[in-house]
């Protein structure tokens, strides 16, 4: 197998869309106001002690620079129910919380109904990362929906679903 020396970006972003991730939403109320993004870079278990979690957001992030400055910040790990509830805190226009069930803390952590899990995080450490920073979240506390339904994934520039397979 010869590998390609293509880095362009777009070459890149295909390649890394070869790696199947999950999908979790991070929004809190700031000043009020719900402020969210989404990340398929969101990675669960970076350290056991102290409790922390990371993903990556683009320097180019609007909404990052607001939502940073919240206390608290709720982590929903998005399940195949939530492709159309992604889609809409992804945009850049409308309102893109209007109509989701939300539910928040007493420290404006916001969560989406139906999600596999939350975690109330902080920022604990931002590490700059080229055209992204990768962002550490210290985990203050979890529910885990046993009743969500199945993860969403994204795959292949695509959101996809898990299917269950019987192993021969």
């Amino acid at each position: 197998m010869s590998l390609s020396d293509d880095l362009h970006p777009d070459s890149l972003r295909g390649a890394f869309a070869r790696f199947p991730s999950g999908v979790a939403a991070l929004c809190a109320l700031v000043d009020g106001q719900p402020q969210g993004i989404v990340a398929s870079s969101f990675t669960v278990g970076v350290s056991l002690d102290p409790p922390l979690v990371m993903f990556a957001v683009q320097n180019s992030s609007r909404t990052w620079p607001i939502l940073r400055s919240a206390p608290r910040i709720g982590v929903s790990v998005l399940g195949e129910r939530h492709e159309g509830v992604c889609r809409q805190i992804a945009s850049r226009q409308g309102d893109r919380f209007a109509g989701l069930r939300l539910e928040s803390t007493d420290q404006d952590a916001l969560f989406l109904d139906e999600a596999a899990l939350w975690l109330e995080c902080s920022v604990e450490q931002e590490i700059p990362a080229g055209d992204h920073r990768v962002v550490l979240l210290r985990v203050h506390g979890h529910a885990a929906h046993a009743d969500a339904n199945e993860p969403l994934v994204f795959h292949g520039s695509a959101f996809r679903r898990l299917r269950e397979t019987a192993l021969v």
